[in-house]
């Protein structure tokens, strides 16, 4: 008997530790998820910012678990205001977009970003007027030897109807035209390598997006600079929004506010092909009107 109570007692002894060890375990894998967990998503052209200032913040805060993603402004404004995000990324007003209660929104602008028309390199064009540029979107004009340019086809690669970039470059850029039906890309890199790769065609990008594999245009002979975008001489820029629903918390706004200190305006805004905020010397409104800071 004494010789089984002693098996027994060791079994017994090997399960506490056995549990104790799995307690163990299992408190240090919440602690490992313990933290401000924040999910932003909407505007592709602002994402690359989004993605960068959260890479340096959570260096230094690596309590907190930022995941950014994408699918346009209508997407992210959609989101946030069902509360199934904490922040929804947008290059419009949310007042914009209809089926969203803007009045339960909370606005932060951390940036602004400006939008060219881009083209296939072998186009050979560097300039536009505007009526041009609608007249190609629109569909009356219908090859670049039109405007100056090679005898092609050309090709239109337009954005989809949630985008906040195509909202901006429709009502700025086109005068508020409607674009031919053509094929749309939810994703700015999908656009960005689609003009690349394809023989005639244009398609517009957010600055951020463009690089030497395509052609930016100037419109009315006037160029997407700095100087021209800060008082709004070039036209086609939008403010890029984050939106919460409601205030949101401390832990919240502790990463909204580090987009806007000197470290991230100077750095990932300009690096990215940004405008800082405080650089504007105009501010416009959701109804156009622009005013002098």
């Amino acid at each position: 008997m004494k010789k089984v109570y002693l098996v027994a007692t060791a079994v017994a002894a090997s399960l506490l530790l056995a549990a104790c060890g799995n307690s163990s375990a299992k408190t240090g894998e919440e602690n490992k998820t313990d933290g401000t967990k924040i999910t932003a998503v909407g505007s592709t052209a602002l994402q690359p910012l989004v993605e960068a200032a959260k890479d340096s913040f959570t260096g230094k805060n690596p309590n907190y678990q930022i995941t950014i993603q994408g699918g346009g402004s209508g997407t992210g404004l959609s989101q946030v205001s069902a509360g199934a995000v904490t922040i929804g990324n947008s290059d419009v007003f949310a007042e914009e977009k209809d089926g969203v209660n803007a009045k339960e929104l909370v606005d932060h602008k951390v940036a602004v970003v400006a939008m060219a028309p881009v083209v296939n390199k072998d186009v050979a064009i560097k300039n536009v007027t505007q009526q041009q540029l609608i007249d190609i979107f629109t569909g009356k004009i219908t090859n670049w030897k039109q405007v100056g340019g090679k005898d092609e086809k050309i090709a239109v690669v337009n954005r989809a109807s949630g985008s906040g970039t195509r909202a901006t470059f429709e009502k700025w850029g086109l005068n508020g035209a409607t674009p031919v039906q053509s094929q749309e890309q939810d994703s700015s890199g999908t656009v960005k390598k689609i003009v690349a790769e394809t023989p005639g065609a244009i398609s517009y990008l957010a600055l951020s997006y463009i690089d030497e594999s395509l052609q930016e245009l100037s419109v009315d002979n006037v160029s997407p600079t700095t100087e021209n975008i800060e008082t709004n001489k070039w036209k086609i820029w939008s403010y890029e929004h984050m939106y919460t629903k409601g205030e949101p918390d401390k832990e919240v706004k502790k990463f909204l506010d580090y987009l806007l200190t000197d470290e991230i305006q100077n750095g990932p805004v300009k690096e990215l092909g940004y405008l800082p905020i405080t650089t504007m010397r105009i501010e416009r409104s959701v109804d156009g009107k622009v005013t002098d800071k």
